[in-house]
């Protein structure tokens, strides 16, 4: 099924689907034997009541009756049977195709630059990850498959129908071009109409999980009946999305179930009118033929709205594998793996933009020693956290070089390089997991000693132990049970705990209390000791001590030198920005 409207089938779609199938080949191959033995086993108890009406019931022969009672009590047995382990093993085999779908989905999510995720809607994410994934597992389990059955058993009943009387199925085929005529149009109008319902779900995930997430800007600003009417406008286009699909719906099966009735009504009139001629129709075959009419348009009726299930799990699986085949990862060709690292860092004219043609950064060359701490300052949008995210290569330059130990960062194995370079954030994330879970963050070298050693060292132990439940205290989604500076300081932990050889600090002192501020300054003595540290912040109070200052400005460097030194530039960028932070705070 192609994205195009009307086209139902997507072989090259379904054949990359059909790759995670192939571990699972014996289950695939058993559900298909399963389809065409339900197909024979459904299409032989019609033919053994034929046969007891013809030759036993109506010959008055109850053993012989009794002996096709129970041919047909088998048949229907064994037909459970495999009707069971069909839809078992079709099921089996959807959840294990998708656990592993869901597996690759998500190592290639978290390997995406940032970029990816600047432009791109998380409840969308979520709604691929979640709901669609499982959307496809219902094509093996209700789609597929049963279409396969359907069709296998349609194929039958036509056969039979045929070699026992050309005539009345005449006239069941007759009533046949209509139903499929409807099954045709109903799947097209099924197909425009699931792919909105799909659209609309991942609107309303993405609005309910942003606001959400928002929920304290929405109250702060008394935007609470703004964003209900917004939310009651979306919901209302998920419901007419969803109401699509009723209409169909009500119309196709109506008209199938009619034509149904109709066919059933010609056979019994035409059955009839022979049997009351003295013609060559028998008892048995008008009972076949009803019974097998009805065999022929319920899978009908049932084929469309597996045609539905199916095309609802192609559309997900062409949301699946637009993300999959995204090419938007970190190129990750390096083969440095060094153990240690000294920690010189050189920038040289390194240019970058995140929207092609708008530089944020503009040719900068900046030297940083091994063991050497600097800051680097500078107004909002300077580019001074554009700066630490290319070092970690969270992004990539497409201009000049940055090189750890004189060699490219691309050299390094990305793994490697993120292992030596820590990063502090002034917005903290936590997991919603206990204190000790978000410090190792399940690293299994990390034990209860080393972190309850590195606490005390940088003096949180006891705040972490005053705690209910201590380190195992569980900190909710996004840590909301502790303060901005609690989380600083656990997320200032985790990073010690790592003991990367360069340490990056971004605005990491911005929104901590100043107890919190003096434990993270005595922790920085520690941890910067023999290491090269980079401390981005706006609070010059906190970096007059560093080796350098870096001064930063429309994605240039305008300035460098020691406090002193930059502070008797007459008019120049430090000096206005501490004048100006020192009249904040006299005042």
């Amino acid at each position: 099924m192609k994205t195009e409207k009307g086209n139902f089938f997507d072989l090259k779609l379904f054949s990359k689907l059909m790759v995670f199938v192939k571990p699972y080949n014996k289950i695939y191959y058993f559900v298909l034997t399963s389809a065409i033995l339900l197909a024979g086993f459904s299409s032989l108890t019609p033919y053994l009541l034929k046969i007891t009406v013809d030759d036993y019931i109506r010959l008055m022969d109850y053993n012989g009756m009794v002996f096709m009672i129970g041919m047909m009590l088998v048949t229907l047995f064994s037909e459970v049977v495999f009707q069971f382990l069909f839809v078992y093993f079709a099921n089996l085999l959807g959840q294990n195709v998708i656990q592993d779908l869901r597996v690759v989905l998500f190592r290639k999510i978290v390997g995406f630059k940032m970029a990816y995720f600047d432009r791109s809607s998380v409840g969308r994410l979520v709604t691929r990850a979640v709901n669609d994934i499982e959307t496809i597992a219902s094509i093996f389990s209700q789609g597929l498959f049963m279409i396969i059955a359907d069709l296998l058993k349609m194929a039958v009943v036509a056969v039979i129908m045929l070699i026992f009387n050309w005539e009345l199925s005449l006239i069941v085929f007759s009533i046949l071009p209509i139903i499929l005529y409807a099954t045709r149009l109903f799947q097209q109008s099924m197909k425009s109409a699931f792919e909105e319902v799909r659209s609309q779900v991942a609107n309303l995930n993405s609005f309910v999980q942003e606001r959400i997430t928002g929920m304290q800007i929405i109250q702060l600003f008394h935007r609470e009946k703004i964003e209900y009417d917004h939310f009651v406008s979306i919901n209302e286009n998920h419901k007419k999305a969803w109401l699509k699909t009723v209409w169909y719906n009500s119309i196709f099966f109506p008209v199938a179930e009619i034509s149904s009735s109709i066919t059933l009504g010609l056979l019994v009139w035409y059955g009839g009118l022979n049997i009351a001629v003295g013609d060559f129709i028998s008892m048995g075959t008008i009972f076949l033929f009803i019974q097998m009419s009805q065999m022929l348009f319920r899978p009908l009726r049932h084929i469309a709205d597996k045609f539905n299930t199916l095309q609802m799990g192609m559309v997900a699986t062409d949301r699946i594998f637009k993300i999959i085949n995204t090419e938007s990862q970190i190129i990750d060709n390096g083969e440095l793996n060094p153990q240690k690292i000294e920690g010189k860092i050189s920038i040289k004219d390194l240019s970058f933009s995140y929207i092609p043609g708008e530089e944020v950064i503009h040719s900068i060359d900046l030297e940083i020693q091994s063991g050497e701490k600097i800051a680097i300052v500078g107004a909002t949008g300077a580019g001074k956290s554009t700066l630490i995210n290319l070092i970690s290569r969270f992004y990539e330059f497409e201009k000049g070089e940055i090189s750890l130990d004189n060699r490219s960062i691309k050299d390094f194995k990305l793994k490697s390089l993120r292992r030596h370079v820590g990063i502090v954030l002034q917005d903290v994330f936590l997991f919603a997991d206990s204190i000790f879970n978000n410090i190792t963050l399940y690293n299994p070298d990390v034990t209860r000693v080393m972190v309850y050693k590195a606490a005390k060292q940088i003096g949180v132990h006891e705040f972490i132990e005053s705690l209910p439940g201590g380190y195992d205290y569980n900190v909710k989604e996004r840590g909301v049970m502790l303060s901005s500076g609690q989380r600083q300081l656990i997320a200032f932990l985790r990073v010690y705990i790592a003991n990367p050889s360069v340490l990056i600090l971004d605005e990491a002192t911005s929104s901590i209390d100043t107890h919190s501020e003096d434990l993270i300054k005595n922790a920085i003595n520690k941890i910067t000791s023999n290491k090269t540290s980079v401390m981005i912040a706006h609070r010059l109070s906190t970096i007059k001590n560093a080796d350098r200052i870096v001064v930063m400005d429309s994605g240039r460097i305008v300035e460098q030198g020691t406090h002193k030194e930059l502070l008797n530039i007459k008019d120049g960028f430090y000096a206005q920005l501490y004048k100006v932070q020192f009249l904040e705070i006299a005042v």
